[in-house]
This record gives C-alpha cells, structure tokens and sequence, in this order.
C-alpha cells in the first residue's frame, strides 16, 4: 500500500500533471462537475459526456455536456494517446 508512512506528495502529483500537459483538461472536467453540482443536477453513477471530446477542442460549456451510463461514456474507441478516435460509442 503506498504512502503507509509518509503523507501523500499532493504538489507533486500536481508537477507531474503540468508537466504531462493534463492539467487543463482535468481543470475543464472538474468545472463540468462542478456545473451540474451547482444546478443540484444528480450525476450519482452516470458519467459527463462531452459531446464533443475535450482532446478534439470540445468545452466545458452546458452546450456540450450531457449525462450517461458510465459503460457507454467510456466505450470509446481509443487512439494509442488515449484520445478519442471517432466520437461514437461502441455501446448504446
């Protein structure tokens, strides 16, 4: 188990992020969550859908968001960067 002994580095994990460029897209992802949270929108076991992916320049907008069942918001084909390859889902 890690971190047993010592406290977990939170500024590091947030360096490595920066560094990897994921950084604003979990900053787009957390501001969409934080939108249907503050409508009292209840996503409890659903997924927010871009309709257009964040890796393909969709936004955080009300416009481009929708809820899904987390299976088929996450049945998308892949690309070896883990971006989105085509925006249709393989499940329904």
């Amino acid at each position: 188990m890690p971190y047993v002994n010592k406290p977990r580095p939170y500024k590091k994990e947030y360096t490595q992020q920066v560094e990897r460029g994921e950084a604003p897209a979990r900053r787009k992802r957390e501001n969409a969550r934080d939108l249907y949270d503050r409508e009292g929108i209840n996503r409890k076991g659903k997924d927010i859908d871009h309709k257009v992916p964040l890796s393909k320049g969709g936004s955080a907008g009300k416009g481009n968001l929708q809820l899904k069942s987390a299976s088929a918001n996450r049945s998308f084909s892949r690309n070896s960067d883990h971006t989105v390859k085509v925006n249709k889902p393989k499940k329904k």
